[in-house]
């Protein structure tokens, strides 16, 4: 299998020409250049909910030391950020959503060359408690109306949208009663996904949306045939990979891709965890079930965090229908009180993080590189797709390679 995804690797770099011209559009002959990459296409991600706070100015003192230490091993690692519209915390009273907190934080974010996505636009937990006293069809006119006001909100700047989450298990969901499952059930799973995805759609039609679950069986992969089978255009589909039960390893990894692959369509690894400490016991079902107030990192622990999130990383970046990897998220702590962080609750970076630095800016990156034009003008470079600068002189000119525009024309003065 190794051999198999250095071959992936192999074929998911991309050959490009690059002419080099001058203002008069002659090709510059046998010219020093320096070429280096300024991001990748690919999205290295994580849920930073912390900039919410950050991007309003609620830290003070030590605590936004820390937090400002956080932002930098983020922009460090990651060029994509997952922000919070869970619809109860969002909009704890009717009518008054925080939306401009969220624009804030939305504006952080593409400022540090952040790709923003927001999550959930419908799901059935953290849902608004206002919906309980309604009837579902003022629930259904209400969840409407709530894509409606984010997506147009946030148009420009959140642009990538979480559609609906969760929807496998949302119409038997009975942990407590909510209005989203109440509609759900109703209607059907692939009746409220068409109406969440066309009314995103009609709002935003350049958004790229996806449909997320945690539900990594037949039942996901079924619903999703039943949706694209009743018109419902989905962008991405979305994976979550929480693992705090021990690692999914090669095969269980290789069989989810190779199943959600028929579709051919863009994945994305939409939450990942692998803790490093004790693992979760193995007969808990659901993940929110494990409430412990001491879940500490071990060093055992973060050897094999590091070991297994390299795999992990390392085959879905191979992957040509992979496009994304988010991991939920960078601290420990931040979600179940678990290790599932790269970084510390102290601020420190474990070995996890440090490794998956030296493969995203170091492997799977061109530093300055020196190179000379052919007698055409021309660069043949050979590199993963994303944004990329060539120096000549004291000009700098910036370009785009895709797997379908691995040609590009740079004019200097």
């Amino acid at each position: 299998m190794e051999a198999a995804v250095n071959q992936q690797l192999k074929d998911k770099m991309i050959k490009a020409s690059i002419t080099v011209k001058d203002q008069n559009n002659q090709p510059l002959r046998n010219q020093s250049v320096t070429v280096r990459q300024t991001n990748h296409k690919f999205l290295f991600g994580t849920a930073a909910f912390d900039t919410v706070p950050l991007a309003n100015g609620e830290y003070t003192g030590a605590v936004l030391e820390k937090a400002e230490q956080l932002a930098q091993n983020l922009l460090q690692l990651c060029n994509a950020a997952t922000l919070p519209f869970y619809w109860g915390p969002f909009e704890p009273q009717r009518g008054a959503p925080r939306t401009e907190a969220l624009k804030r934080a939305a504006r952080w974010c593409l400022d540090h060359n952040l790709k923003t996505k927001g999550h959930p636009l419908c799901w059935h937990t953290m849902t608004a408690d206002f919906l309980l006293p309604l009837d579902n069809a003022a629930i259904l006119q209400a969840q409407k109306d709530r894509i409606r006001r984010e997506v147009n909100d946030f148009r420009g700047l959140i642009d990538m949208w979480d559609v609906i989450n969760e929807a496998v298990i949302m119409p038997i969901f009975d942990k407590y009663d909510n209005g989203i499952t109440r509609i759900c059930k109703q209607n059907g799973r692939i009746q409220t996904i068409k109406t969440m995805f066309e009314t995103t759609r009609s709002e935003n039609p350049s958004a790229v949306l996806l449909i997320n679950d945690f539900e990594t069986s037949p039942a996901y992969d079924i619903l999703i045939e039943g949706c694209l089978e009743a018109g419902i255009k989905f962008d991405v589909i979305g994976i979550q990979s929480h693992m705090h039960q021990g690692w999914w390893g090669l095969d269980k990894t290789h069989e989810i891709l190779e199943r959600f692959s028929r579709f051919n369509l863009p994945i994305h690894f939409t939450e990942t965890t692998l803790v490093s400490g004790q693992l979760m016991p193995a007969e808990i079902v659901d993940l929110n079930d494990y409430q412990v107030t001491d879940w500490p990192s071990t060093p055992e622990g973060e050897e094999r965090q590091a070991r297994e999130t390299l795999q992990h990383y390392e085959t879905l970046f191979a992957h040509p229908l992979v496009e994304g990897i988010t991991w939920w998220d960078l601290q420990d702590g931040n979600w179940l009180n678990a290790p599932a962080g790269l970084i510390r609750k102290d601020g420190s970076t474990k070995p996890a993080y440090d490794e998956l630095l030296k493969r995203i800016k170091g492997e799977w990156w061109l530093p300055p590189t020196q190179m000379t034009t052919d007698a055409n003008g021309v660069l043949q470079l050979s590199v993963f797709a994303g944004s990329y600068e060539i120096s000549l002189n004291d000009q700098q000119q910036t370009f785009l390679i895709e797997k379908n525009a691995a040609t590009s024309v740079v004019m200097f003065n």
